[in-house]
């Protein structure tokens, strides 16, 4: 490798002899079906690196899935959970509630997209606020039907499954699944037959619905701005708006599943916006605890209201010492324009990996939005997916300091989630590393 160590520092083989004794018992007594992404096990973090238990320090690319976008251990989200876990660590917000979830909540109405009335639920993960999502959704309009998008990922429970594209790992073996789930197609620019037409795509998605369920039958559409799981599909200008005008004509409510995208990672607060797309409901998780489990449904106040007391919520959702995770998280986000950093990112990685579309053939497209960047690997002369060579660069990457993602439907991408927080000089080396990389397994 001719690139340097500065931020990086590999000192063992990867992995090294304590991380190799920890495989040893995470094999004997953590459950086959939970996995390991990597071969290391992490001790510290610290902003935009990951140090682990051999010593070994790694630049982060993968945030936690897009969770520590403030950064790994922020200092002020250290501080917030320190204080409020010396003063509660849980009540139940439904039986004794505590000022600080209100605090949330007021946040995510001043920061959603929406000049309306907005009321939130707090819960604790993405795929809870997807299923409460759908179940306002179904009693405000009265009706069943929810409509997905292909590729989509919306979690691992079993109505998620159900809204999930994937079969493998997420969906086999575990069914049957949630009935009146019906999937239509999604843009995907590089391989769909409507390219950078979105309204075309987005017409023919809702010809889809029509015939499928008919929209009287419809209590939601539900999309991911930028689709996550699926391989950081952007879908084409006028697609999301589009879907989101058919639905409003029809009295169906939109939903936004911004989980992955939202709270600054594409360059803005939430990725709906840059289709102009104003959702009737919002779901948010990951960024928004700063690295605390914590998640939302936001939306009209009169939908949010639709539910009986006592309809939604949970025994941990809002928890006290998340909800300051949260809004110390929030703070660093507005007082450090991260939208504005991630756009910033966003350029530095185009103009790193934007030109091996026309110096590698296997590399089929550079894509993304601010931190959220994804490149899909083919079968030179071919756009037959190439998970085999997307498998050979995760795995050199691990070894040459970097933590990094893949993800795709056929699992030919590989996708970068940087901190936010990320310095210029970290995120030159990582990328240095990657191209470097990048170039020479697919020369072989």
């Amino acid at each position: 490798m001719s690139v340097p160590q500065v931020a990086r520092k590999i000192v063992t083989a990867i992995p090294g002899p304590k991380s190799e004794a920890l495989k040893a018992e995470h094999t004997r007594y953590v459950s086959a079906g939970v996995g390991q992404g990597m071969p290391v096990f992490a001790e510290t973090a610290s902003g935009s690196t990951i140090t682990d238990v051999d010593g070994n320090r790694f630049i982060d690319l993968a945030s936690g899935i897009a969770v520590t976008g403030v950064g790994n251990c922020a200092p002020e989200v250290v501080a917030a959970v320190q204080e409020e876990v010396a003063k509660l660590t849980h009540t139940n917000f439904a039986t004794t509630p505590y000022a600080n979830y209100i605090e949330v909540c007021k946040k995510l109405d001043e920061h959603t997209p929406g000049d309306f009335a907005k009321k939130s639920v707090l819960v604790n993960s993405g795929a809870e606020a997807v299923e409460n999502a759908i179940k306002i959704a179904r009693k405000y309009t009265g009706r069943s039907a929810i409509v997905v998008m292909e590729n989509a990922f919306h979690g691992r429970t079993n109505l998620t499954m159900a809204m999930t594209t994937k079969s493998m790992p997420y969906k086999q073996g575990f069914g049957a699944f949630a009935p009146d789930v019906f999937r239509v197609p999604f843009s995907y620019p590089l391989r769909d037959d409507f390219g950078a037409d979105g309204a075309a795509a987005a017409k023919a998605a809702a010809a889809k619905i029509e015939l499928l369920v008919g929209s009287a039958n419809v209590a939601a559409v539900i999309a991911e701005p930028i689709q996550g799981e699926g391989g950081f599909i952007v879908p084409a200008e006028g697609f999301l708006s589009g879907l989101a005008e058919w639905a409003h004509a029809h009295d169906v409510l939109y939903i936004s599943d911004e989980i992955q995208a939202g709270f600054c990672r594409s360059g803005k607060w939430f990725a709906c916006e840059y289709d102009g797309v104003v959702p009737d409901l919002i779901t948010t998780a990951k960024a928004l605890g700063g690295g605390m489990p914590i998640a939302a449904v936001t939306g009209r106040a009169e939908i949010m209201d639709a539910v009986q007391p006592g309809g939604i919520g949970g025994t941990y959702g809002g928890n006290p010492v998340s909800c300051a995770a949260s809004l110390a998280a929030i703070g660093i986000m507005e007082e450090q324009d991260l939208p504005a950093k991630a756009a910033h990112i966003g350029e530095v990685v185009e103009s790193v990996l934007g030109p091996l579309v026309d110096e590698v053939p296997a590399v089929a497209e550079v894509r993304g939005r601010g931190a959220m960047i994804g490149v899909e690997f083919v079968k030179p002369g071919t756009m037959e997916p190439n998970k085999e060579l997307v498998g050979r660069i995760a795995k050199r990457t691990i070894q040459e300091g970097l933590i990094m993602l893949t993800c795709g439907i056929n699992g030919n991408v590989i996708r970068l989630l940087p901190p936010l927080v990320i310095t210029d000089d970290e995120l030159n080396e990582a990328l240095a590393v990657l191209k470097e990389i990048i170039v020479e397994e697919s020369a072989k």
